[in-house]
């Protein structure tokens, strides 16, 4: 063999390892931040994020209880006794102060007439043709007068310390539009079986209403305003509650403490802040340090 043949086939053996060992060094050299976004473009999994910000949740108490009218009259004959002889209204109607209810006979002859003592809606009538009239048992008639009424609702204990006189409640009446009312009034003691106390929730319409109607009571106690989440960013897990939050396109599992619910978002109390960046949906499919590829969800509606 040539001596310079060989010369030339020796220095290409070693050239060739020397070129793959400085592209070996060279991309080695490329900065983390190069090799991440390689990756994240090629395997990364796309997830909708949001940016956190702070909400405002109002503390509620639910209850549900009946409606009574804040002041009724007892209708009754002056002189006990006597056969009702004509009934002149009926329950449902409205009366004007002294209007004729009804007629009751006299023994000697003649008949005496039970008036309105005040204008209003007769509520309720037990006045029968032919029957007696009472003058201490149940009423002939009872009239509400007046436009005020009161939601007598139960509430458990834990909830009672949270009332005061005059927080505001929006109350729902089952077939009529939402009313608005305020607690009056909160009693001072609990039923020792069920550990259910009484408040007063003060209603005014300038409808009837019926009583003794079932209706709920969402009284505000309090607000609270702080970092919240779509329910849907929060995973519940052996670890407690979490959400995911997104840094530097990786996966972070952050615990944090809840608070109130509203219109499908929570209150976190604890462990996030706002400005940061938490995954939509969490799932058990995203772990820790999974690398991601962030969507804001503005944009992923588009």
């Amino acid at each position: 063999m040539k001596p310079i043949a060989a010369l030339s086939r020796f220095r290409r053996r070693v050239e060739y390892p020397a070129r793959l060992l400085l592209a070996a060094v060279a991309i080695g050299a490329l900065p983390a931040s190069a090799h991440a976004a390689g990756e994240a473009s090629g395997n990364a999994a796309a997830v909708t994020v949001f940016t956190t910000a702070r909400s405002c949740f109002a503390d509620i108490v639910d209850a549900f209880g009946l409606l009574l009218p804040r002041e009724e009259i007892a209708v009754r004959p002056d002189r006990p006794g006597l056969k009702v002889q004509e009934v002149l209204v009926e329950a449902g109607e409205s009366v004007a102060a002294g209007a004729a209810l009804a007629r009751l006979a006299q023994p000697e002859g003649g008949a005496v007439t039970v008036q309105a003592p005040a204008a209003g809606l007769v509520s309720a009538s037990t006045a029968v043709v032919g029957a007696v009239a009472s003058g201490k048992g149940e009423a002939l008639f009872n009239i509400i007068t007046g436009n005020d009424f009161d939601l007598v609702v139960r509430v458990p204990t834990r909830d009672l310390a949270k009332l005061k006189v005059d927080q505001p409640a929006t109350i729902r009446i089952s077939g009529a539009d939402d009313l608005t009312g305020k607690v009056r009034h909160i009693g001072a003691t609990v039923d020792p079986n069920s550990q259910l106390g009484l408040a007063f929730v003060a209603v005014t319409s300038e409808r009837p209403l019926l009583v003794n109607a079932s209706a709920r009571a969402s009284i505000k106690t309090g607000e609270s305003c702080g970092v919240s989440v779509p329910l849907t960013a929060i995973l519940y897990s052996s670890a407690g509650t979490v959400v995911q939050v997104v840094r530097r396109d990786r996966v972070e599992t952050r615990r944090v403490e809840t608070g109130l619910m509203a219109n499908g978002r929570i209150e976190i109390r604890e462990g996030l802040s706002e400005g940061e960046t938490v995954v939509a949906r969490a799932g058990a499919l995203l772990r820790e340090g999974d690398l991601v590829r962030p969507i804001m969800a503005d944009a992923a509606k588009k």
